[in-house]
């Protein structure tokens, strides 16, 4: 399980995984059965279980490249920037808090992924740049990230994938900003 204040951290209690795993929706939201008044909980359940599944599925399919989901959106978050950006830029576009960005840093700086460089302007500030191995490493991780969501996204058609995809985004979208 990632740190408490990693990017990548689950929320609520630890499930066995034999309910998400077996694919068995709970009992209450079961095909055909009447919505409760907590739908909107069961919701948010079903949601959270979804996520630790994908948080498995994709720790599984990261782990013969020897990089955690969160090393990996970090790298990805370094990559998508046009200039090397700063720590705490980092922090802000990952919503995480500042220490977290540094444990994974340390990490990824350690196996030569990425590398810490001054701010030409600046003597306090560092910047983080990709290496030329962080790169090759996101090359290598695309087809481990595909894997990863067409087993998840595998039950579903074109036309359900389509409808999840805008559903999310208008949820993702419409997220009041977190200040850390």
């Amino acid at each position: 399980m990632d740190a408490p204040d990693s990017p990548d951290a689950e929320a609520g209690p630890p499930s066995t995984g034999a309910d998400v795993e077996a694919g068995d929706p709970a009992p209450s939201v079961a095909r055909g059965a009447p919505r409760s008044l907590d739908a909107d909980g069961i919701l948010a359940e079903q949601l959270l279980r979804l996520t630790r599944r994908l948080h498995r599925i994709q720790r599984r399919q990261l782990e013969p490249i020897g990089i955690t989901p969160a090393q990996f959106r970090l790298l990805r978050t370094v990559a998508g920037y046009d200039s090397a950006p700063r720590m705490a830029d980092l922090a802000q576009r990952l919503d995480v808090v500042p220490r977290a960005v540094t444990t994974l840093v340390d990490a990824l700086e350690a196996s030569g992924r990425v590398r810490r460089a001054p701010d030409p302007d600046s003597r306090r500030v560092v910047r983080i740049e990709i290496t030329d191995e962080g790169l090759a490493t996101l090359r290598s991780l695309r087809s481990a990230r595909r894997a990863a969501a067409e087993e998840i996204l595998a039950p579903l058609t074109a036309d359900q994938r389509e409808v999840l995809g805008g559903l999310l985004a208008a949820l993702v979208d419409g997220m009041p900003e977190r200040h850390c």
